[in-house]
């Protein structure tokens, strides 16, 4: 088993078991570990200790999660950050695939691509000259899928593995970007349903979630909450596009692409930075 293997069922076990409180050497012992290896090893990889995380977890829960959010529309600097000191990642925006570069099927397109360890998995990560194209969490099992995935919808392209060059995508996944670092540009591909609904998500504050139908009447279209989550599931730049900031409207988690316990510790992990930060 992986370290990731076991964070991620330890969260698990955290949530299932949430109404007990479940203790340090219960959880440690889930997953096979001493109290203290288990202690050093989840703090690594959540960010927070197991106390912690069950803390906020159990604030964040359910109905409390959708009542705590923040109007949609509101800016990042309305959670009271710096500029210098921001938990949001650096300011994303969105390029969309022109018809006739589709239809070229990539001839003269150069991707990059490559793979990176993160707190919440290994993440496959695909650019072109005009930004960020794919970045998708797998497992081992599926590592060649993303590859593939690439070459089928990008026949004609030249593939580059190139770890430096998609490293920028990691940080600004987890907001270590310099300030004085340019934007950084998204280029996928969608019908203007899915680009705008994109769009929408990256106007969710860090540390906020949004249910499916908030979104949809945000955008003008109150009576598509299912088309919203549809656009949503097909999201191909996780994190980036913050798709797991969205829930439903009773409260409960949802469905996410990449699983249920990935999006809760992304948005645990968001909500511990961002008070960490506020008590800066």
């Amino acid at each position: 088993m992986s370290d990731y293997d076991r964070v991620a069922s330890a969260i698990a076990f955290i949530e299932q078991r949430l109404t007990d409180q479940p203790g340090l050497d219960e959880i440690a012992a889930h997953v096979h570990l001493s109290p203290f290896h288990f202690q050093r090893l989840f703090s690594r990889w959540a960010g927070t200790t197991p106390k912690r995380f069950l803390q906020v977890l159990t604030l964040e829960r359910g109905k409390h999660l959708l009542e705590q959010s923040r109007p949609l529309l509101e800016v990042s600097d309305a959670l009271g950050l710096s500029s210098s000191s921001r938990l949001h990642d650096h300011f994303v925006q969105i390029e969309a695939v022109t018809p006739g570069e589709y239809k070229s099927r990539g001839r003269d397109l150069q991707i990059r691509h490559g793979l990176h360890e993160t707190p919440f998995g290994h993440l496959f990560v695909a650019m072109t000259g005009r930004g960020v194209c794919q970045a998708v969490f797998i497992e081992d099992e599926d590592a060649d899928a993303p590859l593939q995935e690439l070459q089928q919808a990008w026949p004609l392209a030249q593939l580059v593995r190139d770890q430096v060059a998609t490293q920028v995508v990691v940080e600004a996944m987890l907001g270590t970007l310099p300030d004085s670092a340019r934007p950084l540009p998204l280029h996928v591909s969608g019908t203007n349903f899915q680009l705008a609904v994109w769009r929408a998500l990256l106007r969710i504050p860090a540390g906020s979630v949004s249910s499916y139908s908030q979104l949809a009447a945000v955008m003008g279209c109150p009576q598509a909450a299912r088309a919203v989550g549809n656009a949503i599931g097909a999201n191909p730049v996780a994190v980036l596009i913050p798709c797991h900031r969205v829930i439903q409207q009773s409260g409960a988690l949802g469905g996410y692409r990449w699983g249920s316990v990935r999006k809760q510790t992304i948005q645990v992990w968001e909500r511990t930075r961002l008070e960490l930060l506020q008590g800066n």
